[in-house]
């Protein structure tokens, strides 16, 4: 059987051919024959170094299969997008119990960052959508290994976080998005989720009507600058200001200090909305961003009373980072089943980098281990468990 496989390098891709020969006893004649090599994938001739360089060359760097291919073949290795399609169904389907574990710890937090992005799906082009829920807990100091959990479906519904977080009862960070408010529903059936809304988003379109620089751009068609708007970005700065100084420390830590310095420039900032915005009529472009924090104004005061919350949801953002890139290459999803794929690789792989793991060395380790390993072992292939083996450490220091 031809096997291939490939360490860090492409270039070191070899094939050869693998032969078991068969062994009888001269007493009692029984045959025996050593079992075939293992291999990552079943009926795959494709070993754990090089798979994991196919899956982290698609999904973490970003290349689609057609390139892939087109650069093996320069490298005199024929394998074709659709065997690479093959391998790509074939280790994601391998990885899926490592998948599973983080699932289910990511789920089990008592915070979460949420957030969603559009993706292209192919046949009518119907606008698909990547969510993300992220456990970190190193803003205030916390111990738990960060984790990012990705789910893909083919539209925006509501429906789609409700079944996600079906059994999340802690705090929600995210954007205001309506379709999570089933979550925080007080007539639903399982526990309550609370709300901790964004001050990144409600920032935003303050600044975008105090942005001098872009008016200066924009020359003769600039827009006037709304003093209110730049009164507001000043103010929300202010409480910027204070959570740089305290990230990283205990949760009790920020909430003493938010409870000092904070509490009271929130409270005079509701008040000062609340008067701009009696004062202000409808038509101004400005009510449409006071509104959005004053009607609100509970989820985003939240983080005042609990040092647990974050400021903002930059966290699911950055998570989603990689498939706003990602698009530019790759255009759209396949297919349903490509898109749960990619949501599978994209928690594998952000998981290994949110704990300085690298991923491709992660990954081929665990296709290397997890056919043999008791499923009561697989926490030991977890990115936050995981210790890279001996020769691979070698070959690094090297």
């Amino acid at each position: 059987m031809r096997d291939l496989d490939a360490g860090r390098d492409p270039a070191a891709v070899q094939g050869g051919r693998h032969g078991a020969g068969e062994f009888s006893c001269r007493d009692c004649e029984t045959i025996t024959q050593p079992p075939a090599p293992f291999h990552a994938t079943p009926r795959g001739y494709i070993g754990p170094q090089l798979l994991a360089t196919i899956l982290f060359d698609k999904f973490g760097q970003h290349q689609p299969l057609s390139r892939q291919s087109q650069r093996f073949k320069c490298e005199g290795i024929d394998l074709s997008v659709s065997t690479l399609a093959d391998q790509v169904g074939a280790g994601a389907f391998a990885a899926r119990p490592i998948f599973e574990l983080i699932e289910a710890y990511v789920l089990s937090a008592e915070r979460l960052h949420g957030d969603e992005i559009p993706m292209l799906a192919k046949g009518r082009t119907d606008t698909g959508r990547i969510w993300t829920y992220v456990r970190d807990d190193r803003p205030f100091g916390g111990r738990d290994p960060p984790a990012a959990l990705f789910y893909a479906s083919r539209d925006r519904r509501g429906e789609h976080p409700a079944r996600h977080l079906q059994t999340f009862a802690g705090i929600l960070q995210a954007d205001a998005y309506s379709g999570f408010n089933a979550l925080f529903d007080p007539g639903r059936k399982a526990s309550l989720a609370t709300p901790a809304f964004c001050w990144a988003h409600g920032r935003r379109a303050f600044f975008e009507l105090a942005d001098t620089a872009q008016n200066a751009r924009r020359g003769r068609s600039a827009t006037a600058i709304s003093p209110i708007a730049l009164e507001a970005v000043r103010r929300i700065d202010q409480l910027f200001e204070i959570e740089r100084e305290i990230h990283g420390m205990s949760a009790g830590e920020r909430l003493r200090v938010r409870q000092v310095r904070s509490a009271p420039l929130l409270t005079d900032f509701e008040a000062w909305l609340r008067d701009e915005c009696a004062r202000l009529s409808r038509s101004s472009n400005v009510i449409k961003p006071i509104s959005y924090l004053l009607n609100r104004w509970d989820g985003f005061a939240r983080f005042a009373h609990n040092g647990r919350i974050c400021l903002t949801n930059n966290a699911a953002e950055r998570a989603l980072r990689g498939f706003a890139l990602g698009r530019k290459a790759w255009l759209f999803a396949g297919s349903d089943r490509g898109a749960e794929r990619a949501a599978v690789m994209a928690t594998l792989i952000m998981t290994a980098r949110l704990n300085n793991s690298d991923p491709k060395a992660w990954l081929a380790d665990v296709f290397a281990r997890i056919a043999d390993l008791p499923q009561n072992c697989l926490q030991e292939l977890l990115p936050w468990n995981w210790t890279p083996p001996t020769s691979m450490s070698s070959a690094q220091a090297a």
